[in-house]
């Protein structure tokens, strides 16, 4: 198994249908999909039981046991000790990709890169639309222009150029590795149990500390985010930075609540 796609998933089946609608017509068949939810949802179970056997792929889920609230880190560590694939790939459960996203990973991937992805910011109008007819032909450059879309350079698909000249940070909607590689850092850290930092920006500066170079996948590996207004107060966000910064501080890249359970003394 060559890629192994860790899908950030939150109890919402209309995106989870036409995230895997857009996995099913990917160009690069040779890859699995696991479903990493934070939540306990039967019609989750319910809706894979029925339609599995539609994908060419293999869908795997796991899920919460119990309600321990907002444990996106620790859903994603057992995604990786699951995961069959030599590269993994992150997505959100509202970011739908392009047909070409697979491929762009297994073209890129490589020991010692962190693989940086972007996202196009799809106005409410579209994102309506393509929820209530689970139809992807809307996700054309052109039409996206006149649809209150936003960071449409890129939706732009450049097979042998990009515009990949920023140096923004890791998006956790859109980035993939080796799995040898998160090894390195020990995985996510779970001591962070609100959103915001803690999936991203913080598991960025501990690869880097390791040795990581980024390669930006930008106008190749596109995912198009559904609009929603934002679930989470923003305080929450400023919690993890403090924390994150202690963090940095202690000079520790290899977290100690992560893949394993590590001491200090590790």
């Amino acid at each position: 198994m060559e890629i192994s796609l860790i899908i950030s998933y939150y109890k919402n089946i209309p995106n989870l249908k036409l995230i895997l609608k857009a996995l099913n017509r990917q160009s690069c068949k040779n890859f699995e999909v696991i479903i990493s939810e934070d939540d306990n949802n039967p019609e989750t179970i319910q809706f894979l039981k029925i339609n599995r056997k539609n994908y060419s792929f293999q869908i795997r889920h796991i899920h919460q046991e119990e309600d321990l609230g907002f444990r996106k880190n620790m859903m994603l560590n057992k995604s990786i000790r699951l995961a069959k694939g030599e590269t993994l790939v992150f997505i959100d459960g509202d970011c739908v990709p392009h047909k070409h996203f697979i491929k762009a990973y297994k073209t890129e991937s490589g020991l010692g890169r962190i693989l940086q992805g972007r996202r196009v910011m799809l106005g409410s109008i579209i994102t309506n639309e393509l929820l209530e007819k689970q139809q992807l032909k809307s996700l054309i450059y052109w039409n996206l222009l006149f649809t209150k879309s936003r960071k449409l350079k890129e939706a732009l698909y450049l097979k042998y150029f990009s515009f990949a000249v920023d140096k923004k940070g890791l998006l956790g909607c859109n980035w993939g590795l080796k799995k040898d590689d998160i090894y390195k850092v020990n995985g996510f850290d779970e001591d962070y149990v609100n959103p915001g930092a803690g999936e991203d920006v913080d598991i960025e500066w501990r690869l880097k500390k390791a040795g990581l170079k980024t390669r930006l996948m930008k106008n190749k590996a596109i995912v198009y985010h559904l609009h929603h207004e934002r679930s989470y107060n923003t305080n929450v966000v400023w919690d993890n930075v403090a924390m994150m910064n202690r963090k940095q501080q202690e000079n520790n890249y290899r977290c100690l609540n992560g893949l394993e359970k590590l001491s200090l003394s590790q």
